[in-house]
């Protein structure tokens, strides 16, 4: 069963009440759909930066973050995951304010998961960033997952968009 890594924005589109705005309103359709009809088709887990950051803001959707995300195995911060976190940062590719994306990388990369599901398209789906990190990461002796969004990863799913 192929492994995927649940990026805090996930579980936030998942609980958050709909939106106003169209594409965020989407975003949201299509992780529910994810959750619903593909979730269980792989091995899903987060990381202690996940729960942390889902534990963040509105108390009532943290707790609402916190309970979607019970349940699955999460992984601590390794010392060699922060360590290629840093070198993340180092590139230049992330700012310095995107230290947990790193991490979410890094961590994701460290237990060698399939795919990392996000809808963080500032930083970590997005490919320009990627390939730059890629090529960091393979330095550092590393594989990159899949980084991509819940469409991306319906397959042939009945809840596709």
């Amino acid at each position: 069963m192929e492994t995927v890594y649940i990026e805090t924005t996930i579980v936030s589109h998942l609980v958050a009440n709909p939106s106003r705005e169209l594409l965020t309103r989407a975003q949201q359709e299509a992780t529910r759909n994810w959750w619903a009809g593909r979730r269980g088709s792989f091995y899903c887990v987060v990381s202690q930066e996940t729960l942390a950051e889902a534990a963040r803001g509105d108390a009532q959707q943290a707790s609402l973050r916190l309970a979607a995300l019970a349940g699955l195995p999460v992984f601590p911060i390794a010392p060699e995951a922060e360590r290629l976190a840093v070198d993340f940062l180092n590139t230049g590719a992330l700012p310095a304010s995107a230290r947990s994306d790193a991490i979410h990388l890094a961590v994701a990369s460290f237990i060698e998961a399939d795919y990392l599901l996000t809808w963080n398209c500032r930083h970590l789906a997005n490919a320009q960033i990627i390939r730059r990190l890629e090529r960091e990461a393979v330095h550092a002796g590393w594989k990159l997952p899949t980084v991509c969004t819940p469409p991306e990863l319906m397959g042939d799913s009945p809840y596709g968009t």
